[in-house]
């Protein structure tokens, strides 16, 4: 009964904080950081939201419904391969279309730096798994400190402890894996937002 415990409590933090709810929960308040209207705000999001996390996901669960992918969260590499492409493919959309509705620079800016990180992990995937999961809440606390200051990074760095601990607990990463997809997830928005 603890171990089923054990893992429901992995599988709701690795649900309720996946890179595609990540990313969607972020653009909100950098969309509204520089908006002159709260419609202003909101058009910018979706088309991050649309095109950056519910595109790829839907093409996710069109794979796992076809059989191709194992389940949603592709723990197996070889599987992450055509949903990256698909990503880059959207997430470059989107930072295009970002630029040409003339949004502030914040927000083509976390387009490109969703693109560069897709582009990486997709590289690295070719040879070895690591965790998206922390590298995507480790980007979000490096994000939210460059955007919003500390105080709106404090509160997400427990997070990235905790996603960790539920990769592990799920065996879906070893720490090795957790560690590396940490390490890349703070390194890209540095070396991003420093050549910028």
């Amino acid at each position: 009964m603890l171990n089923r415990a054990s893992l429901s409590w992995a599988r709701l933090v690795s649900n309720l904080l996946s890179p595609p709810v990540v990313w969607a929960v972020m653009v909100f308040p950098i969309a509204f950081r520089d908006a002159t209207s709260r419609q202003q705000a909101v058009s910018w999001a979706l088309v991050y939201g649309v095109l950056v996390c519910i595109m790829p996901m839907v093409y996710v669960g069109w794979m796992v419904r076809r059989g191709s992918i194992s389940d949603l969260h592709m723990g197996v590499r070889e599987e992450r391969i055509r949903p990256f492409i698909v990503s880059l493919v959207c997430t470059a959309i989107a930072w295009w279309a970002l630029r040409l509705m003339g949004a502030p620079p914040i927000i083509p800016l976390f387009a490109l730096f969703s693109l560069v990180q897709i582009a990486v992990m997709a590289l690295i995937t070719l040879v070895w798994q690591i965790s998206m999961h922390a590298m995507s809440i480790s980007s979000a606390a490096v994000a939210a400190f460059a955007f919003f200051g500390p105080l709106w990074a404090l509160p997400i760095l427990p997070l990235v402890i905790l996603v960790g601990a539920a990769r592990l607990n799920l065996k879906r990463h070893t720490l090795a894996q957790v560690i590396a997809g940490t390490a890349v997830g703070v390194m890209i928005p540095l070396v991003v937002f420093a050549l910028l």
